[in-house]
């Protein structure tokens, strides 16, 4: 009896072993940042022409500094609705996001750290977990006003009036969002006079392949990555899958990795384990 109680111990030890290993199998989690690297690749985005590193310090002190620390950004979260009009909600009515008072650097000034971008090319923001949205040139250097610059915040200056805090001070420790990519929308379209981007503002300024979509309704809040860590600048457009997260260019041999697989063997290799655990507990009679 105690011989089968032991058995039974150790099989109930490897199940919750693999168990947690499975959990933590995936991409690595991410948190917030204080530099961006920014790469320019090749049309094949294959080799890596040029890169440099700079974070938020350097940033502040070299580059144009958008934002005051006092104006509030909003991005427009989902109106859910089957009808196509409502959902888009043109007049911008509803599900604001208020992202604080932000300040950072516009994205178009860090890719011409790189040699700058040219039409037909694409700038892709990512996050440290592998998460990135992808844009066309013209969306990057020569915004419309209603979308205005896409900035990477290093700093906010007051909290969010509601929603989701956002840390008020500068990355890391004290604006843990950041960094931060926000669009810094002019106040056109918004009765109430806030810097909203909302999902029509999409529709009229961001192509169709690059505008983004919550469970079918159109989000711009989609569009605010944060912890952002790379941009990078393809020549002649992003090749790549853009429905699944990207590894770091940094790799052992400093050349460009491609995306990181939808599904990993280690789960599966878990999921095995499991499986021969439960067949052990069968055994002795669990």
């Amino acid at each position: 009896m105690m011989k089968e109680m032991n058995v039974r111990s150790i099989a109930c030890i490897l199940v919750l072993s693999l168990a947690l290993l499975c959990v933590g199998v995936g991409p690595a989690a991410a948190t917030p940042t204080e530099g961006i690297t920014i790469s320019l690749l090749d049309g094949a985005n294959e080799t890596i022409l040029a890169t440099k590193y700079v974070d938020y310090r350097w940033m502040e002190a070299n580059l144009p500094v958008y934002g005051d620390g006092t104006t509030h950004y909003y991005h427009q979260g989902p109106v859910f609705s089957e009808d196509p009009m409502v959902a888009w909600d043109q007049n911008e009515t509803a599900n604001y996001k208020d992202h604080g008072a932000p300040k950072g650097t516009d994205v178009a000034d860090l890719c011409d750290l790189v040699g700058g971008a040219a039409p037909g090319d694409e700038v892709m923001i990512k996050a440290g977990d592998g998460y990135n949205v992808v844009f066309p040139y013209e969306n990057i250097y020569t915004p419309d006003p209603r979308q205005g610059p896409m900035v990477l915040c290093w700093y906010n200056g007051e909290e969010a009036e509601y929603g989701a805090r956002q840390g008020v001070g500068y990355v890391p420790d004290d604006y843990y969002n950041g960094i931060h990519l926000l669009f810094f929308a002019d106040t056109s379209t918004n009765a109430e006079g806030l810097h909203v981007y909302g999902n029509w503002d999409m529709h009229e300024t961001m192509p169709g392949s690059a505008q983004h979509f919550y469970d079918l309704s159109p989000s711009t809040n989609g569009f605010t990555v944060k912890w952002v860590d790379e941009v990078r600048l393809y020549r002649g457009g992003y090749s790549g899958d853009r429905t699944a997260p990207v590894k770091s260019l940094a790799g052992e041999d400093g050349a460009a990795d491609g995306p990181v697989p939808t599904e990993s063997p280690a789960p599966l290799a878990g999921l095995a384990g499991l499986a021969a655990a439960g067949l052990l507990l069968r055994r002795v009679g669990a």
